[in-house]
């Protein structure tokens, strides 16, 4: 403001590694080994992109002291003029040098600095920083003595040090670890004016938006233009109309004064998540005038107007009734995935893959993402998307499994200006919903037979959640996840890890059984990329991964020290749901394992939040383990380190849709179908049921006009719908079963024919897993090419056709890992991957089909030579429906 410049410190920059201590000088580093460098980026970052390290290979980044240097042209402050030197992270205990003048000490990775340097400037500069190998600092004897042990990490000495503990983790991340200058560097030049703090509080008083703001501004002396700070006014701008007020100045000291005061908008448009309304934001400029009758504009950036509620009721207890959020009013079932960063070696994800990575967990009708405490935090683009976006976050405090010495005052004191800054950056954001103290403190003390209470302790039942309360936001603080209940790892109460249906083998059916109030984790396994992926582990030998080497298994999570894996419990749901020999087929028929792997899994996911999103569920919602694999491999991601969808978040997907349907098995109860209908507008749709023998000869069918309000949900029984018993789940068993195959579908009448919103299907007598030629199942496809450029392919198919896949290289389809209805016709759009428009060449293959299906596609080539040369855009795609449906005759 006022002038102010900015100016990133991000080209030029080389790294060089050497032992610990052999270089403390700056002047002393020629000879070594220099790499290029990515600032922001990590010493990680530099070996991979000079070839000389790849995922899955051993690392020991915290063995070795790593230098960072750049030089740059900037001359010393002139007076009237503030210049700074703002380091935004580095990774982990560093000095920095500005040249050859050490100008900061830095302990703690996830601390922020600004070095007053003006002074220091000399035209050409050198900026060198050094980060000291951790490994020797681990070495040092420390007291207090840690209470308990985590298998977590590998060296409990981490506890002292303010790291991320990813890349530390053996078990699920096992490398690289952060080393470096992680987050931006910056030179900024401050004239005039400097803004030393603003907050923001966007409420709600009934219909009418509250913004809260406090602004803190100092003059700088020593120019020879502007003057003194006299007034400042707020304003604001969006969808509620333009509207700004004055601020009350209070002087704190010479040059300084803070300027507040309350805005208010009447009838506000609200801020919702994505899946139960319009995330809408306003846009805030705070306008500071001077006694010499300039004005300066100030960009506040955006707010959003919501309010925010861990229940429905004043006195709801997290730690008791679990977590269920409100948000204006409404029950919002919360439904996401742990966040891993899409950038897990460099830490500094460009823009638009950071953006595209937050649409893929919006389009898979996820409303919440965790950034957990093994991890780091996020940058401010990330919330800056989540607020636009729609997406809640749950944010975890960088604490996990380890006893963290909170009595020691050096720590003590960097964990409050950790806190503090945290808290200054979040609290006004309309996506963050949840502080959490830490990941598995309490669960790891409890499961070692201690008091959890002593998990809990001063850091996180006093230190945080003070400062949250302290702070201007109405998040959620939870002090631990999991914790609640007797034992902070049951179910049955607060908030739970659930690993019933995962990790500890449970049958699907343990989902309702449990009890679960809320699943701050859940359903992790070791979901199987596509073949692009796989082939991603060795493609020098892309036909030798198997899921027994070990370039294989090194992509595959586990608890550390333990004697199994996250295959195993895989393959346990392989054996239990699809009745087939994991161990059998993988010998016999790998290509048949892996097809048949990546089905299971989300075919279990889907089935799990089904029971938790139904009606009479009290489960508040769910965040699956985790989003993105941070590696080629079976990781625990729905989607694998490219970036590219696998068979489970296409289950996902489904099951979490803001309009959907779903059946759940009752048992003697008979079949139940349930729909949701979390849109802010009422729908109106049919309710379709179907029964179908040997997987072709439908044997009834009934539907209903169903009519539900904004926000709602509803159930029916199949028996119900049709009105009669026909032992629709197959549980009394008088004989053979009648129909094999049930449909639900949600369809309403539109301009085009008939639309299907949703569609689930449920084989009461098993899965129909024989594989018959295609001409035996009816199965045809047509394609054709779209005026946007995107693909439209109708499926339709005389018998059942179930887990069918659509395979176009250069194309994302909008569903796949889909099921056929007989008779029925699909129309699935597929949109192009990239830039490129490429051949529309590609196959069709399902888990009942032999072999595969060529997809036709018909395409003008006049058509494809105009759209050759004119290029084609990817992001002018106007949003369609992902599928519709014909009636099947």
């Amino acid at each position: 403001m006022g002038g102010h410049e900015r100016r990133a410190l991000e080209t030029g920059w080389e790294a060089t590694s050497c032992p610990p201590d052999a270089h403390v000088d700056p002047a002393d580093l020629d000879g070594l080994d220099w790499l290029a460098a990515r600032v922001p980026g990590t010493a990680a970052a530099a070996l991979h992109d000079a070839g000389r390290w790849r995922p899955g290979e051993p690392s020991d980044l915290d063995a070795e002291d790593w230098w960072f240097r750049t030089r740059f042209a900037a001359p010393a402050a002139t007076p009237g003029e503030e210049v700074v030197l703002a380091l935004d992270g580095i990774a982990t205990v560093a000095d920095v040098f500005l040249n050859g003048t050490r100008v900061l000490e830095s302990v703690s990775m996830f601390a922020a600095h600004e070095v007053g340097v003006g002074a220091l400037l000399a035209g050409e500069n050198e900026l060198a920083i050094r980060c000291r190998a951790l490994a020797p600092l681990l070495r040092t004897p420390r007291k207090p003595r840690a209470r308990w042990r985590t298998r977590l990490v590998a060296d409990g000495s981490l506890r002292w040090f303010r790291t991320a503990l990813l890349g530390r983790a053996p078990g699920f991340a096992p490398g690289p670890a952060a080393v470096g200058p992680w987050r931006p560097v910056r030179l900024e030049r401050r004239r005039r004016l400097a803004l030393d703090a603003l907050t923001l509080d966007a409420g709600l008083d009934r219909d009418d938006g509250l913004l809260t703001v406090e602004a803190t501004l100092r003059t700088l002396p020593g120019g020879e233009q502007g003057g003194s700070i006299t007034s400042a006014e707020v304003a604001l701008a969006g969808p509620s109309g333009a509207h700004r007020c004055g601020l009350l100045a209070t002087a704190r000291g010479p040059g300084t004064v803070t300027f507040s005061g309350e805005l208010r908008v009447p009838r506000v448009a609200r801020w919702w998540p994505h899946t139960h309304g319009t995330p809408v934001l306003h846009d805030v400029v705070l306008e500071v005038a001077a006694d010499d009758g300039t004005v300066v504009s100030v960009d506040a950036g955006r707010v959003g107007f919501r309010s925010l509620a861990a229940g429905p009721r004043a006195d709801h207890d997290v730690e008791h009734d679990g977590l269920d959020l409100h948000v204006n009013g409404v029950r919002v079932f919360a439904r996401g995935a742990v966040w891993t960063p899409v950038d897990p070696i460099g830490l500094a994800p460009p823009e638009p893959s950071l953006r595209a990575a937050l649409e893929q967990a919006r389009d898979a009708g996820m409303n919440l993402l965790r950034v957990p405490g093994t991890s780091a935090y996020e940058s401010p683009a990330f919330f800056d998307l989540c607020d636009e976006l729609g997406l809640l976050v749950w944010q975890d405090f960088m604490f996990a499994n380890l006893d963290y010495p909170v009595a020691d005052a050096g720590f003590r004191a960097t964990v409050e200006d950790e806190a503090r800054d945290l808290l200054a950056a979040l609290a006004g954001r309309p996506c963050v919903a949840v502080f959490c103290g830490n990941s598995e403190i309490e669960q790891q003390v409890a499961m070692l037979g201690l008091d959890p209470a002593l998990g809990r302790g001063e850091l996180f039942g006093e230190l945080l959640p003070r400062a949250v309360s302290r702070a201007a936001t109405d998040a959620v603080y939870v002090p631990s996840a999991p914790c609640g209940g007797e034992l902070p790892f049951r179910p049955g109460a607060g908030v739970a890890n659930y690993y019933g249906v995962g990790g500890y083998r449970r049958p699907l059916e343990d989902a309702r059984r449990a009890d679960v109030r809320f699943a701050s984790e859940c359903l992790a396994f070791a979901n199987v990329p596509d073949e692009e992926g796989v082939e991603a582990l060795m493609p020098e030998l892309p036909a030798n991964v198997v899921v027994h080497h070990p370039r294989w298994k090194a992509g595959v999570p586990r608890d550390a020290g333990s004697g199994w894996d996250f295959d195993d419990v895989r393959d346990h749901y392989l054996a239990l749901l699809f009745g087939v020999d994991p161990g059998e087929l993988r010998r016999v028929d790998h290509a048949r394992y892996l097809d048949l792997s990546r089905a299971v899994t989300g075919e279990a996911m889907a089935e799990v939040f089904g029971e938790w999103r139904r009606s009479g569920s009290p489960c508040g919602g769910g965040i699956v383990l985790w989003l993105r694999d941070l590696a080629p491999g079976a990781g625990w991601g729905v989607v694998d380190a490219a970036g590219t969808p696998k068979v489970a978040y296409h289950h996902l997907r489904r099951a979490l849709a803001p309009v959907a349907v779903w059946t759940t098995d009752e048992g003697l109860g008979g079949i139940d179908v349930h729909v949701a209908n979390d849109r802010p507008e009422r729908l109106v749709a049919r309710l379709r049921v179907a029964l179908y023998r040997d997987g072709e000869h439908r044997v009834d069918a009934a539907a209903e006009t169903i009519e539900l309000d904004a926000h709602s949900a509803t159930r029916r029984s199949v028996e119900g719908l049709l009105g009669r018993f026909v032992d629709a789940a197959w549980a009394y068993r008088f004989g053979p079963p009648a129909h094999d195959v049930v449909v639900a579908s949600l369809e309403r009448d539109g301009a085009g024919g008939t639309e299907l919103l949703s569609q689930a299907f449920r084989f009461p007598a098993g899965r129909p897993l024989r594989q018959e030629p295609a001409d035996r199942l009816g199965l045809e496809n047509d394609g054709r090419r779209a005026p946007d450029g995107s693909l439209l392919l109708e499926l339709r198919a005389t018998r059942v056709v179930y887990g069918l896949r659509i395979h176009v290289p250069g194309y994302l389809p909008g569903d796949d890992a889909l099921t056929l209805e007989p008779g029925a016709t699909r129309t699935v759009a597929l949109r192009p991957a990239g830039d490129e428009l490429p051949p529309p060449a590609g196959t069709l293959t399902a888990l009942n089909l032999q072999g595969r299906q060529r997809i036709a596609i018909q395409e003008d080539a006049s058509d494809a030579l105009d759209r050759e040369l004119r290029g084609f855009a990817p992001q002018a795609l106007a949003p369609s429906s992902p599928e519709s449906e014909t009636m099947p005759r």
